[in-house]
Order: C-alpha cells, then structure tokens, then sequence
C-alpha cells in the first residue's frame, strides 16, 4: 500500500512526454470559459471539452443530452468546477470517471455522488482520500440515457484495472481517459494482454458502429486515438511478448515502470509484472 501511495502522490508531478498525433485538419473548437485553471472548448452543439494546466491537458468533457449531461473526468484541481460546468449546461450532472488517478478525479470532491468502474476501487484511498460523497458502480456494457442521446460503458483494463471507455455511437466518437495513453501509455498494474483485449475490444465496436476516434484523456487539439493507433499498440504488445520487442531501461523510473518500448509513434512504461 505504501509504495502504491508513493506512486500516485509522484503522478502528481508527471509531466507527459506525449506523442502529438497530427491529422490533416485539427477538430474546430471554440472557447467558451477560461480562468486560470481550466479552459472549455465546444466541440459540437452538445459536447465540451475542459483541459486543465497541471498533468498536460489533463482533460474532461460534458456530453448533453435532452434529460441528462455526463460530465466524464474532473481534473486535477480546480476551484468551483461544479459551478462552471453549471454555466456551460443547465442539465443534471452525472459525474464519472474513466479511471482513479488524481489527474481525473482530483474534483471528485465537489460532486455528491461518482460513478467509477468497481476494479478501481483500489485507488480510492489514494486518489479520492477527501471524498465524502457517494460512489456508485459501472458495468461493461451499460448503457447510459442522457434523453435522445447515448452512451456505452466499454472496461478497457490496462493502464489501471479500472480503465473505462465512453462510447457515442451516434456521434462517432468516445472517450477513452487514458486507456490508450495519448500517446505515452503507462501499464499500472495492469499487462500486455489486457491491452491487446482492450484495444481489440474497442477497436471492434468502433469499426462496427463507424466509430472514428476517442477522444484521450490529455487532449490538446490534435491527438484524437484512431484505430490505427489501436492496431499500433497491439502490434507493439504482441513484439513484447514475444521477445521481437525488447523493453529498455527508462533512467526516469517513471512510478515503478522501469521498462518502456516505444514505436508507432507511441511509448509503453511497464514492468515485469505487466508481461505476464
């Protein structure tokens, strides 16, 4: 437990060496709230994205729907959030994370009650020490009604046991934290295998329901994930394992992830563990 807690309290003071994945056209956004920490930008007509200053865009979207908006991350540390998601959408908020680390629920505070995949619960004490409200419990492949709107609940176990994506079929896009990495994935507690089954998963329901990209977990504009990033990073895991790839020392030491291979465009920090 403590070298867990040491772990997470560094996460704090990450700074991500992230792949900016550049497309032909970035996606239009435009500005509709900005203080000292945090910035909002429209996406479309019912879908926002926050991006924090502290963990590298750590980011969050609100995703309206005519009954209902879900709010997904909360950042790292930003006064009065409640308030200023209440100035973008005057809809009820359903507050959830794509997974426990600080950079994502570091506001889990400000919310009465937030929804989180149950294999996170492990972090909770480390990530969420001040939460006092009530936490309640995703499933796989729930679905989430926000009134003529939509969204599925996918578990994409790797980067934490609890890693959730967010899928809008309708849309054509979903949100996926950092279970994919935004090009810098680090494998806490989790393996090689998980993420091939997690990138195979997701990479299914996207090609089946004409589903474009993901929106990351550190968004800055131009680094939406792809199925071609998914296809990457299989491919990099399946060199890892077998012995094709080998992982070399990371002199940082990111968090008790010695070990990194990077190709693709995308870098892996993991340890022994993660290649059972």
């Amino acid at each position: 437990m403590k070298k867990m807690m040491l772990l997470v309290l560094a996460f704090n003071s990450f700074i991500f060496s992230a792949y900016a994945q550049k497309s032909d056209s970035e996606i239009e956004r435009k500005e509709v709230f900005k203080n000292k920490e945090i910035v909002f930008y429209q996406i479309d007509e019912r879908t926002w994205v926050g991006n924090g200053n502290m963990m590298f865009n750590e980011s969050m979207y609100i995703i309206e729907g005519d009954e209902l908006a879900v709010v997904i991350d909360n950042g790292t540390k930003i006064a009065n959030l409640d308030k200023i998601i209440a100035s973008i959408t005057p809809k009820n908020i359903m507050m959830v994370a794509t997974h426990v680390h600080p950079d994502h629920t570091g506001n889990a505070r400000s919310f009465p009650e937030v929804y989180i995949n149950p294999a996170d619960s492990i972090n909770i004490p480390y990530s969420m020490p001040n939460f006092k409200g009530k936490l309640k419990y995703l499933t796989d492949g729930q679905i989430i009604d926000l009134g003529a709107r939509q969204l599925e609940v996918v578990f994409t176990p790797a980067h934490t046991p609890g890693s959730t994506t967010f899928i809008d079929k309708a849309s054509g896009f979903g949100f996926s934290g950092d279970s994919f990495g935004s090009g810098n994935l680090l494998l806490f507690g989790g393996t090689f295998s998980q993420l091939i089954a997690s990138c195979e998963k997701i990479s299914a329901i996207m090609e089946g329901n004409e589903v474009e990209f993901l929106f990351p977990g550190h968004y800055h504009g131009n680094n939406p994930e792809t199925q071609v990033r998914l296809k990457d990073l299989i491919t990099l895991s399946k060199d890892v394992l077998s012995g094709k790839v080998k992982g070399e020392i990371d002199p940082g030491n990111s968090f008790g992830l010695p070990l990194f291979v990077s190709d693709y465009g995308v870098k892996v920090n993991y340890n022994e563990e993660s290649l059972k």
